[in-house]
């Protein structure tokens, strides 16, 4: 792909709603002169864009997504329903669950007064070591776009705009502002530019964010080959391009380039000094012109432009949807069971004895590290959710076992502590409740009580700590801030004054430091104080408060605990193990270094297995972890990062209640080793994506080890036998009995190959899916459209998509590497 400047004509125009938007939009942009033009593509702020009364435009609000809608702020003062993570939600594979998702966010969004979701991530699980993996869906653009248009679409029914991201290409964490990822034009169109065009022709997204990364040489932002040749040019995407959070670099690049809105304010490019630009003659207005008209657009879109209709009237939103319940149905819908020997699941009837043992059974982790973070009003713990689901007739032990990780974390339930914020006199600016226990996340503009972030020039974390166990307790600190922490009495750090230079994302996202012990006594209450001099964190537009107070109970020797665990397995008539990664692991910010399960987990499972023939494994992870024990237990179910809902959701599945629906939206190998994409680290700035197109279950098809689990496997409570297949005219149907005991959902695949064996092609590719749910013994028939791309390939000689003729096999089956049915189809 060539990298010319792409230039537009003065005349140009996007294609605008009806209701009479372009009447109104090209009216209002009228009435703009240059400056309030610039400014118009300008956050004030770090989550809206400015108000334009003399038009009669009100400011427009977004927030990150894509579990939950955080809103403006960045702490627990204002709840957000937290679903279950995007891999989870692909997991699902059905296209209507996902627009159910997208309507209660957009619920939520109006809740909060937000407009633009920042939500979805249609980037591919290139590997398996990509640490944001568990935001993006899926390893295959078919069902990555299936799953984010359906998503596009509900948010859209609820009058919210969704922005697809990140375009395009951000597929890892290492050096992320800066990589520049090599991609041929082949494996650009059929795989990464593949989501975005989809969601674009079929849901018609308002907007698409703009990645920090580079391709091919150029900057995300300034990518006119691809924001202004691709996106608007061949596939008349009408919407905005926003940058991603201060990824945006130069003003006449980005312009130029087809970035419509710099993010965050009140800094940026844009604004004054894209209107310098302007009158330096180093760009024509006409670029801003375009730009100010799609954000107009956006405006009007929203109903936040005079005398233009919103997109979706009040009258005609969805009705309201229960979001408590909808998290728990996506949940128990999104389990994978990987393994079910003996059909030890059900639990049905419920045992007599059941061991639960493992850290995440009773602190769950829901969700993901970083940008994608919200925080519920309550969560669910697994073991919460089956004390609550058993009758009285099992009894029910827990023991911790094995810890995932050696980290400190956040100062939670033992804790009551208060957040004083103070001026330079040292006069009280603020004092309320700590929030999120001893995490403080401020924006600017967001600061407790209306505090004035300009004279703030402390703030402390105090209050009480109630110790659970006697011994020597370890306490940190994570972000910015010159700190000193005080605890009983002792001091274990005093940098006030002399604060130590952090790396202000890693002050967001990154992990805790270990700043010294404590002996402290049981159920003996001490006094703890983290005061932060010079807190605040500036980053470019960004600025705000950004620390913690860390903790980690006394280190228990793991062989008492292990011991415990192998015990209570022992004396139980069913051990269910709940394994997990940690947010050291699975974050935005850095990509894993391997696919291991932190800790002794894995010495865990194994002997709580050898004495206990009736153990099930709960993987708790956003994506791919080795499971070494995979063969030596009865049931693997995974749960991803499964929202607020996760216990409940887990009881219903382990109980029967609910089947685990779930299929493989990516392939997990045994081993890294075995992967065959790994690299995610650039040579000199450089990430070369020599693998092609072949990711995943495509790049496995041609590889000499198989995967543990292929793509689309998983297992439920019944069994399928598949009868029938037939096409005719790119439409494929199959017909599927459930010859089983019990009422269940198939996933039915299917699966294209080229019958010349055509070298330049993946040995098959999906090519399209649908659910059938059926009775012990019915018969369910599923049609099933195969889209025109099934049989293209991107021509790079000609610039075009090409139609290969030929004779193809389609093959209908239980996951990628299955063929229950076949039926040949000529081009």
């Amino acid at each position: 792909m060539s990298q010319g400047q792409y230039i537009p004509s003065s005349e140009s125009r996007i294609a605008l709603d009806t209701r009479d938007h372009a009447v109104v939009v090209e009216s209002a942009l009228a009435r703009l002169d240059l400056d309030a033009k610039t400014r118009l593509l300008a956050g004030q702020d770090v989550w809206s864009l400015p108000a334009l009364p003399e038009i009669g435009l009100e400011s427009l609000v977004m927030s990150d997504g894509p579990v939950g809608v955080r809103g403006r702020a960045w702490n627990a003062a204002d709840p957000a329903l937290t679903l279950p993570s995007p891999t989870a939600l692909a997991a699902t594979w059905d296209t209507r669950l996902a627009r159910r998702t997208g309507r209660v966010l957009a619920q939520e969004a109006r809740r909060k007064g937000v407009h633009l979701l920042l939500a979805p991530t249609v980037n591919l699980h290139r590997s398996p070591l990509g640490g944001r993996h568990f935001e993006a869906y899926s390893e295959d653009p078919l069902l990555t776009a299936r799953i984010g248009g359906s998503y596009v679409a509900g948010v859209q029914d609820g009058g919210v705009g969704a922005t697809v991201k990140h375009f395009v290409a951000n597929d890892a964490e290492t050096e992320r502002f800066t990589v520049d990822n090599r991609v041929d034009e082949r494996t650009l169109r059929e795989l990464y530019l593949a989501p975005f065009e989809d969601i674009i022709a079929t849901a018609r997204p308002w907007a698409i964010m703009s990645a920090y990364n580079r391709v091919n040489g150029v900057t995300m932002t300034e990518h006119a080959d691809l924001q202004i040749g691709v996106l608007r040019g061949e596939w008349n995407f009408d919407g905005v391009a926003v940058s991603d959070w201060l990824a945006a670099r130069d003003a006449v690049g980005a312009i130029t380039g087809g970035l419509d809105i710099a993010m965050p304010g009140p800094m940026t490019i844009y604004g004054p000094a894209l209107a310098a630009a302007v009158r330096a003659g180093q760009v024509a207005e006409a670029h801003v012109d375009n730009a100010a008209r799609r954000v107009l657009l956006l405006a009007a879109r929203a109903g936040l432009l005079a005398g233009a209709e919103p997109a979706v009237p009040e009258s005609a939103l969805p009705a309201p949807i229960d979001g408590r319940a909808l998290a728990r149905e996506i949940a128990a819908r999104s389990f994978v069971l990987l393994r079910n020997e003996g059909g030890v699941l059900p639990l049905d009837p419920a045992p007599g004895s059941i061991a639960l043992i493992g850290a995440a059974a009773r602190e769950a982790r829901i969700l993901g590290g970083g940008s994608a973070t919200v925080f519920p009003e309550h969560i669910v713990s697994p073991l919460e959710g089956l004390r609550d689901a058993l009758s009285g007739s099992t009894s029910l032990s827990y023991e911790r076992g094995a810890d995932p990780g050696d980290g400190l974390g956040v100062a939670g339930a033992d804790f009551v502590l208060r957040t004083v914020l103070r001026d330079e006199s040292g006069s009280i600016l603020a004092d309320e409740p700590a929030q999120r226990g001893g995490a403080i996340r401020w924006l600017a503009d967001g600061l407790p009580d209306g505090a004035d972030y300009t004279n703030l020039a402390s703030v402390e974390i105090s209050g009480v700590f109630t110790p659970r166990r006697s011994g020597a307790h370890s306490f940190g600190t994570k972000g910015a801030g010159g700190f000193r922490l005080i605890v009983d009495g002792v001091t274990l750090l005093d940098e006030v004054g002399s604060p130590a230079l952090v790396d202000p994302i890693d002050a967001i996202t990154g992990r805790s430091v270990p700043r010294g012990q404590v002996e402290l006594v049981a159920d003996r209450p001490v006094r703890v104080s983290l005061l932060a001099s010079a807190p605040k964190l500036e980053f470019g537009a960004l600025r705000g408060v950004s620390f913690g107070l860390t903790h980690r109970d006394p280190v228990v020797d793991d062989e008492q605990r292990l011991d415990a665990a192998v015990a209570a397995a022992a004396a139980a008539e069913v051990a269910i193990v709940v394994v997990s990664t940690t947010e050291f692991v699975e974050s935005e910010g850095f990509d894993r270094t391997d696919l291991r399960l932190p800790g002794r987990q894995d010495e865990l499972v194994r002997r709580v297995a050898a004495v206990n023939p009736r153990t099930v494994v709960v993987v708790n992870s956003g994506s791919p972890v080795e499971m070494p024990w995979r063969t030596e237990v009865s049931a693997i179910l995974l749960t991803w990062f499964p929202g607020q809902e996760a216990g409940a959701a887990l009881a219903d599945v382990l109980l029967g209640v609910a089947e685990p629906g779930g299929r493989l939206p990516t392939t997990w190998p045994a081993r890294l080793a075995d992967a065959p994409v790994t690299e995610v680290v650039p040579d000199g700035g450089v990430l070369e994506y020599s693998e092609g197109p072949y990711i995943g279950y495509r790049a496995w098809q041609r590889h000499d080890i198989a995967p543990a689990y292929p793509f689309g496997h998983g297992f439920g409570y019944t069994e399928w036998d598949y009868e029938r297949i037939e096409s005719t005219a790119g439409t494929v149907r199959v017909r599927v009995r459930n010859v089983g005991a019990r009422a269940g959902r198939e996933i039915v695949q299917v699966y294209a190959a080229s019958a010349a064996d055509d070298p330049a092609r993946p040995d098959r590719w999906l090519a399209g899916f649908a659910t059938a749910d059926a009775a012990p013994g019915e018969a369910v028939d599923v049609s099933i459209t195969l889209p025109e791309r099934t049989f293209q390939r991107w021509d790079e000689h000609t610039g075009k998509w090409a139609t290969i003729p030929g004779r193809y096999e389609l093959h209908a089956g239980h996951h990628s590497a299955a063929s229950e049915l076949s039926v040949t189809q000529h081009i």
